[in-house]
């Protein structure tokens, strides 16, 4: 093999690895392990000691947030399909806690879930109103 060809198959490897590993796919891949994650911790026995009264309200507002920013990211949806999703998650979760006999279903758990899916796109909506236009334009 010579170095010219050598050299054209590993900007060829180089072009192709870059499609694969694009900001787009990497949100897909954290998104998939952020799911498999919290999934997880809110299916599983919990082996911790609640010191904070509703301490768990908090995840479920920051786990969700984090799951709105990481579906933007990824599939860039309108909020009103990523709202739909999560919520229908967020039921799913408390119906298969209210089967596990260590879990129970909660009213505030789907509440504090659709309110980080909100907070994201109320952070999301306020930085992009005030965001400063970049466009660079030359005076005459």
């Amino acid at each position: 093999m010579t170095l010219v060809s050598h050299l054209i198959m590993m900007e060829k490897t180089t072009n192709s690895l870059k499609r694969v590993f694009t900001k787009q796919n990497l949100f897909k891949l954290t998104l998939l392990i952020a799911l498999l994650i919290i999934s997880y911790l809110v299916f599983s026995r919990p082996n911790y000691s609640q010191s904070i009264a509703h301490i768990d309200k908090v995840g479920h507002f920051g786990s969700f947030f984090v799951l709105s920013f990481l579906s933007y990211f990824a599939f860039k949806p309108k909020w009103y399909i990523v709202a739909t999703a999560l919520g229908c998650y967020a039921i799913a979760i408390e119906l298969i806690q209210a089967k596990l006999p260590y879990r129970s279903a909660s009213t505030a758990d789907f509440i504090a879930d659709m309110a980080g899916v909100a907070s994201f796109y109320l952070l999301l909506w306020l930085a992009n109103k005030w965001r400063k236009p970049t466009t660079t334009s030359v005076s005459k």
